[in-house]
């Protein structure tokens, strides 16, 4: 019988990524296709746990859809006073980044090709990789709609291949039938599949275990780990704690004295120790919509017009995930970028756009104070299935219906087909 050590000494630690075959742990090329691209680790057959991330997703799939941006620097987002929504990575070369304003971003890259985003088309392509993603193993995590973590524990005797080889043929597939790119982590938990992924992009593929983690994060600064804001990482710096190497020198009880279930936490993410388990379906937690205005607008009849269309827009994802909730949320920002958040929560889910609006509508009433707004946004949360949304839709059945009604004419005809009285001001301008 052969001994568990001994079997792992035949497990492949360097492969090719493209045609999957094994090679000497010290090979540059593939000996079978000639390629470069190897995966080479010691613990390679070892790690079960992955991050798998796509490439720049939003300027990726634009890119798949018109060749002729394939060399051209491509940033997705709303109007001058938006934001960055997605950077390709020719665009990444200037300097930018998401979340960065539009304008700072065409002053780095002012060749820039600036496309609106169409988030119906990008939460398609992600459903196709999420598909994709669940039939090498149930345990899949989503964290946004391009990314997700896995755990293929138990799963070499299903695909007759380590974990490793099973991601690396699935991101083949991936570029091969969807037209996008992704880049894989691969550890021994969620924290260092997570920071692996990040080691290689774009189409990058790195393997990360718990041994070397601890020299690998102690360079780097506190807020290099997940969660630790500008708030916290200010806290441990005025306590002694810059980098990740100085709170590995901490003993776990002084981090936990200063910072409390905090201070644990730190303690073992600053070696690599990880316990969390991967949790499927997690589902989305709000759907929303917001827009930046071109200019910024105090008028309240103004911003009701284009509270409506959000509200539509909102209940229109909600319809199609088969989702409601019953917790409304007014998000908008001043001129001067201070943010004001207000929430409401109502007696039963709902996924009506009159519903969303009406109580957004009634939070948005009582912030008309004279101040301009650059930026509104409704979202819904303490979502759950649609079937559970009938209690809300009674309250006014004849409401519901006619938008019923107009969802299906909408649906056979367009979007234009059917526009209320409140909504219609001209095109529409500034969403981001």
């Amino acid at each position: 019988m052969t001994s568990p050590a001994s079997a792992a000494v035949d497990r492949p630690a360097c492969f090719c990524r493209d045609c999957l075959h094994d090679l000497e742990f010290d090979a540059r090329r593939c000996r079978a296709c000639g390629s470069p691209r190897l995966v080479r680790h010691r613990a390679l057959a070892s790690l079960n746990f992955a991050h798998i991330d796509c490439d720049a997703f939003y300027a990726t799939v634009e890119k798949r859809d018109n060749p002729e941006l394939a060399d051209k620097p491509v940033i997705i987002g709303g109007g001058k006073r938006g934001v960055v929504s997605a950077a390709c990575y020719i665009s990444r070369t200037f300097g930018v980044r998401s979340a960065m304003p539009m304008f700072k971003a065409l002053e780095l890259c002012p060749a820039a090709i600036v496309i609106r985003p169409d988030m119906a088309k990008y939460v398609r392509v992600g459903r196709e990789v999420r598909r994709a993603m669940q039939s090498l193993t149930p345990l899949v995590e989503p964290l946004s709609i391009d990314e997700a973590f896995l755990d293929l524990s138990g799963t070499r005797r299903v695909h007759g291949m380590i974990p490793a080889k099973v991601l690396a043929r699935f991101a083949l597939q991936i570029e091969r039938d969807v037209g996008v790119t992704v880049s894989v982590g691969l550890s021994c938990n969620k924290f260092l599949a997570k920071i692996a992924s990040d080691l290689d992009k774009p189409r990058g593929f790195a393997a990360l275990d718990h041994d070397e983690a601890r020299t690998m994060l102690a360079e780097k600064p506190v807020n290099f780990i997940f969660g630790v804001g500008p708030a916290t990482q200010e806290r441990l710096i005025q306590r002694g704690f810059r980098t990740i190497a100085d709170l590995q020198r901490a003993e776990e009880a002084e981090l936990m004295r200063l910072f409390g279930g905090e201070g644990q936490r730190l303690w073992r993410l600053a070696r690599g120790i990880d316990d969390r388990r991967v949790v499927p379906d997690r589902g989305a937690k709000t759907i929303s919509n917001e827009t930046t205005f071109e200019t910024d607008i105090r008028d309240f009849a103004t911003l009701e017009r284009l509270l409506w269309r959000l509200s539509e827009k909102v209940s229109s994802r909600l319809k199609s995930s088969e989702l409601a909730g019953s917790t409304i949320t007014l998000k908008l920002k001043t001129g001067d970028f201070r943010q004001r958040t207000r929430s409401q929560s109502i007696s039963a889910p709902t996924q009506l756009a009159a519903r969303i609006f009406a109580v957004s509508r009634e939070l948005l009433a009582k912030e008309i104070d004279g101040t301009a707004f650059r930026l509104m946004g409704t979202g819904v949360s303490a979502l759950r299935p649609s079937s559970q949304a009938h209690e809300t839709d009674m309250l006014d059945r004849r409401s519901a219906d006619a938008e019923r009604a107009i969802d299906g004419l909408r649906k056979k005809f367009g979007n234009a087909a059917v526009i209320r009285g409140i909504a219609y001001d001209g095109p529409e301008k500034g969403e981001s």
